[in-house]
């Protein structure tokens, strides 16, 4: 392609991700599908062009503001993550003088929100809660994430997967905590292998992981996945379960569940029930009240513990979106409780950094229901999973994950057990 029609490809791109009406992965995708002659290259440049942007917007549309013409192909050009020469090519002779003026601004002297890039309010909060690491975090989340993978060791063992992409030329080390996780640095072309093919391996973060492995699952019990998404963690804990017993994966979402119907049956699992729901007090629960072993809430939360993938996220949330979760979570926390047997475990998860969406609602909960329900300290639940490390990933009783410490997703987790 000519390098002016990519440059304005990728201008058309960051005009429609920074209208921020829909999540941007869903909106590159759809971009792509409607530009199906652009080559993998093509795709990357512009993807990893628009995430820039998206990481560093604040920066970018500083430095901007020095240019003229769109501001989107300004942004574009500022956060050009494609072939320089290729670039150069599609400049005038304007904006290759400015872009090098722009090069020369020294970074480390612009205020705090620009090397941040964060909204103020959430820069706030983060910065109370994490002092001097605070930057390291900022650091972490303004980087691209790796790829992790879980190992399907319904079907294989984490050697025979490593042993498998070896010989696909590509290195696969083992996660640090994980005991099922594989990280690969790259991005590989993962559908084109045999070994995903075959359902060998999902991507799957470790952090998500190790939520996943808190759950305790065993042979034959009973196990709801109670907002289970795409399924990612089902599948992991159908394969915990070693296909039997029985695996309720629910949500509200009709569109997301169906995301795990092809990944469920590369997976080889039979023990999955998925259905849809109302919503948390939906007849389908009722009915299962106190019969299950073992229940995973990866409660809906702002989502800001996966900048690294979804830095647009930091764009879309409000204080006013975070508190309407809260009520959102409390509510789901409390129906999905309802459903455990006495001795049944019950995991609240989310991927945020706020203590609002975390420690605030477990605390509440534990306050609550102490009658019925007692704490587990996420350290003794991840040691009962042979968790590489456990004490590493705790603070006081919950899984406490962080991008710039653990090299995951900003994860939280808390462990109940019904009395």
């Amino acid at each position: 392609m000519h390098p002016n029609a990519l440059l304005e490809l990728t201008t058309e791109l960051i005009h429609r991700v920074m209208q921020f009406q829909h999540p941007a992965d869903g909106v590159v995708s759809d971009f792509f599908r409607q530009h199906r002659t652009l080559g993998t290259r093509e795709r990357q440049s512009l993807a990893e062009t628009t995430y820039t942007v998206l990481r560093e917007r604040l920066l970018y549309q500083h430095l901007a503001q020095s240019g003229k013409g769109e501001l989107e192909r300004r942004l574009a050009i500022l956060a050009w993550q494609g072939n320089e020469g290729f670039l150069r090519a599609a400049l005038t002779d304007t904006e290759q003088q400015w872009l090098a003026q722009v090069s020369q601004v020294d970074r480390t002297a612009l205020p705090e929100k620009l090397r941040h890039n964060l909204p103020e309010w959430l820069a706030t909060t983060l910065q109370a809660a994490l002092g001097d690491q605070f930057w390291p975090l900022v650091a972490s989340i303004n980087a691209p994430a790796p790829l992790d993978l879980r190992v399907n060791t319904f079907k294989v063992k984490r050697e025979e997967a490593m042993a498998a992409f070896k010989a696909e030329g590509i290195d696969a080390q083992p996660t640090p905590h994980s005991p099922l996780g594989l990280r690969i640095q790259g991005k590989p072309a993962l559908h084109k292998l045999d070994v995903f093919m075959r359902g060998d391996v999902e991507v799957q973060d470790e952090g998500s992981q190790l939520l996943a492995l808190m759950v305790g699952a065993k042979r034959g019990e009973m196990v709801m996945d109670f907002c289970a998404g795409a399924g990612g963690k089902t599948l992991a804990l159908g394969a915990e379960m070693r296909n039997t017993g029985r695996l309720y994966a629910f949500d509200t979402s009709g569109h997301r569940l169906a995301s795990l119907k092809p990944r469920l049956a590369r997976s080889g699992l039979s023990n999955v029930f998925p259905a849809q729901i109302a919503h948390e007090r939906d007849e389908r629960i009722k009915r299962l009240a106190g019969k299950l072993d073992r229940v995973l809430v990866d409660a809906p939360c702002s989502g800001l513990g996966t900048l690294r993938r979804n830095p647009d996220l930091k764009w879309r949330q409000t204080p006013q979106s975070v508190a309407e979760l809260q009520v959102k979570q409390a509510a789901i926390l409390a129906s999905a409780a309802r459903l455990l047997k006495p001795g049944g475990r019950l995991v609240y998860a989310t991927c945020s950094l706020l203590d609002v969406e975390n420690e605030g609602i477990a605390q509440a909960f534990t306050a609550d229901r102490s009658a019925d329900f007692k704490v587990m300290p996420a350290s003794e639940a991840l040691a009962k999973a042979h968790v590489i490390e456990p004490d590493s990933l705790v603070r006081g009783d919950y899984l406490r994950l962080w991008p710039h410490v653990h090299a995951t997703d900003g994860f939280f987790a808390a462990v109940w057990e019904r009395r």
